[in-house]
């Protein structure tokens, strides 16, 4: 059943309202009016310098200072409008004679060799999904129609913003690619692990990554937001703040792939034997629940392991710990969809699940690793248009143009058109088709026809279409002027932004704000990091005011708003990550630092307790070799101690012999592991010659309930139980100078 709606809001207007761009510095894009802002300073360098058009020996037209130039194509015609794709209707498909948009997003998806421009940095797995619940009602997709039918899949995970070569904890989005190869062809689920995006209009998504990545000039930061580039475009594109409120909290620094979200981002339709439409959205729930890390411990995962999360899910897999998806499926009408507050059309919105609860109906399971990373994880093509029969897409202009971009891309990546000829990209049902030659091209059509219609019967004349099986889209009427215009209904930026944002534990609402203010402190330009904050006044005053204050700024005027943030949206129980946590330790990471005669019993007890609660540990010792315990029992160790920082487990005992805690005491890394589990909010166990070490590291006086005793062997299951817990969220507010008060 749906919950209630506010009463005090009504859904928006279907009319079309063009998106200008903005003639000043701080304009809202799709506003009704540009706000006021700085001026660029006297002694920015502008000017643009533009190849000479009758090939005049390279000589180059000059652009001065304060002189405007007119934006064109490649082929110098002038561009009335860059922000938004040419649809029929406004809230009609996009159309493919959109030559400005083509040409903008063709010279995107070509601009890397190899790589991908972006979600370069990627790792993937083997697995399959299981229907648990058919959805044979409501969709002829035949992956949907028998329950405990299992279809392949290959899953890959990916940071956005990076290089291949750059490092796993990036404060970044996560892509979440699913391929099915189910029985009618290849679905591709192209998803995220957050379920909104920056922008619109896919017009827009060159713009998007080029402000997020390297600056062309001097080809620094990588993997990195925390620039001018990418706060200028964001604070001239209030569409983005909903994705910012994401991205800025603890969902952009995951603790591994295994527990995060997965989401289809867009509303696509399920469609029925008869031709019926439902709007349904995907969403893929970790069954081991959600978890992230702290941004200090991100920074330092990223020094210690460059690859955490591609070893996590190495090892889960390789250890027998499958990780495990429910997908869910939220399903509305036509009705539904003209009676929400927001577009269902606009991928900055999500629809709460309060409002239309998530079904679960099927589970992912990852069982396998890849043979080789480049001819699976790398040569894998993604294509959202690549969907059966059953599966349709709705007049998203974000999904309309990512339907055109993917193919494209592949094509550039691999080579050619004929990338499905590689194994991992290759469907497991039947193929038949008169598509030939081309480069590198495994097998053609046999015989003398490759042509269709033909007369040469069924023996020779090769496949024939089949209206009754085939693919055919919803009969949606398109209905209005060609135009480029932005539905009014999608004019409302903050609500959903600010919804988020009252959806959080206070110390998640903490840790955006201390996002924000690290992100803007990287930002050198005064007046771009006023004109963010004037935006987040309209999310919420609090978070606007200290944002300013941590960054030293006089609190700016909020921006102008298209449309009148609501302020009453409730808040969701689902968006919050410390509301959705794992129930147990099970799958989790214990450091344990020994030392020579350190106590056998209660190391044994403590691996006991490990092992009876699905966990994992690790070793870490002074040597490499390890450490021989007190009955004499040698153990092996997985780190050094300068090798194995307590970032890279859950939770840490330090289980040491007097002698071994005079000696670690004595060393920096020792030091820092007890100092940075303990700033990082973690669980610690502390044997009975520890202490030495606390004392050592500064932070013996400040040991808080979390800090367990390990002196006997019947203390290690209650330890291991309370790290179930994961964090102790009391305590950053007094390790961190931003969380007191004072400060």
């Amino acid at each position: 059943m749906m919950a209630k709606k506010p009463t005090s809001t009504k859904p928006l207007p279907r009319s079309a309202k063009k998106i200008t761009p903005p003639d000043l510095v701080g304009a809202d894009v799709g506003g009704e009016s540009p706000q006021k802002a700085s001026p660029v300073p006297d002694d920015a360098e502008i000017s643009f310098a533009f190849a000479d058009p009758l090939g005049g020996g390279g000589e180059t037209h000059q652009v001065a200072q304060g002189e405007v130039a007119t934006l064109t194509t490649q082929q110098g015609i002038p561009v009335a409008d860059d922000q938004n794709s040419l649809k029929q209707g406004s809230r009609g498909p996009t159309l493919l004679e959109d030559f400005h948009f083509r040409e903008k997003i063709f010279h995107f998806d070509h601009e890397r060799i190899p790589e991908r421009v972006v979600h370069a940095r990627g790792y993937a797995a083997h697995g399959f999904f299981e229907l648990t619940d058919s959805l044979a009602d409501v969709s002829r997709a035949d992956i949907f129609q028998r329950v405990g039918e299992r279809t392949p899949a290959f899953v890959r995970f990916s940071t956005v913003a990076g290089n291949k070569g750059s490092f796993d904890l990036a404060r970044d989005v996560r892509g979440f690619a699913v391929k099915l190869y189910t029985q009618e062809g290849n679905w591709d689920l192209v998803g995220n692990n957050i379920p909104v995006f920056f922008i619109q209009d896919a017009i827009k998504f060159p713009d998007l990554v080029h402000s997020v990545k390297p600056a062309p000039d001097r080809e620094f930061p990588q993997a990195a937001s925390a620039h001018d580039n990418f706060w200028d475009f964001i604070s001239l594109t209030p569409e983005s703040f909903h994705m910012i409120m994401w991205t800025m909290s603890d969902r952009a620094i995951p603790r591994s792939f295994r527990t995060m979200e997965g989401f289809g981002v867009h509303t696509f339709r399920l469609v029925d034997a008869a031709g019926k439409s439902t709007f349904v959205k995907f969403h893929w729930k970790p069954r081991q629940g959600l978890q992230s890390v702290v941004w200090n411990e991100a920074v330092k995962i990223n020094g210690a392991d460059p690859d955490f999360h591609r070893r996590d899910l190495w090892d889960a897999i390789n250890g027998g710990d499958f990780p495990e998806w429910d997908l869910g499926v939220q399903l509305f009408d036509d009705a539904f969809a003209d009676s929400f507050d927001f577009d269902v059309l606009d991928a900055t919105k999500i629809i709460p699940e309060e409002l239309v609860p998530v079904r679960v109906v099927g589970r992912l399971v990852l069982d396998r690793v890849v043979d080789n990373f480049f001819a699976e994880t790398e040569q894998v093509a993604f294509c959202t248009q690549n969907v059966p029969p059953g599966i349709d897409f709705s007049n998203d202009p974000l999904l309309q143009g990512r339907n055109f971009s993917y193919l494209d891309t592949q094509i550039k990546r691999l080579g050619g058109p004929n990338f499905t000829h590689i194994p991992i990209n290759a469907p497991k049902c039947p193929m038949a088709h008169f598509q030939q030659d081309g480069h590198m091209a495994m097998r053609n059509p046999k015989g003398r026809v490759n042509y269709e219609p033909n007369s040469w019967g069924a023996a020779q004349g090769g496949p024939r279409e089949d209206p009754a099986r085939g693919f055919t889209s919803f009969a949606e009427a398109a209905d209005g002027p060609k135009q480029r215009v932005r539905s009014e209904s999608f004019a409302d930026h903050y609500s959903q932004a600010r919804q988020f944002y009252v959806s959080q534990t206070p110390i998640e609402q903490k840790h955006i704000a201390d996002a924000l203010v690290f992100e803007l402190s990287k930002v050198e330009r005064p007046d771009i990091r006023s004109r963010t904050v004037s935006h987040l006044r309209n999310i919420d005053s609090t978070l606007a005011a200290t944002v300013a204050d941590g960054l030293g700024l006089p609190l700016p005027d909020a921006a102008v708003a298209a449309r009148t943030p609501i302020a009453d949206l409730p808040a969701s129980d689902k968006l919050s990550i410390v509301k959705n946590g794992p129930a147990s330790f099970r799958g989790r990471k214990l450091g344990i630092l020994i030392s020579d005669g350190a106590d056998a019993a209660i190391f044994k007890a403590l691996l006991a307790a490990v092992d009876a609660e699905g966990a994992v540990y690790e070793v870490v010792a002074p040597k490499i070799a390890g450490a021989t315990l007190s009955d004499g029992t040698t153990v092996a160790a997985r780190h050094k101690i300068d090798g194995g920082p307590s970032v890279l487990f859950d939770a840490v005992a330090v289980i040491v012999s007097a002698a071994g805690a005079a000696l670690l005491s004595r060393d920096a890394a020792a030091r820092d592991f007890v100092t940075d589990a303990f700033a990082h909010c973690k669980y610690i166990g502390i044997g009975a010659e520890a202490e030495a070490i606390f004392v050592a590291a500064g932070i013996a006086e400040d040991l808080d309930e979390a800090c367990l005793p390990l002196g006997r062997p019947g203390q290690a299951a209650t330890f291991v139980e309370a790290c179930r817990g994961l964090r102790y969220w009391p305590r950053e507010l007094t390790v961190d100078l931003d969380a007191r008060p004072e400060a």
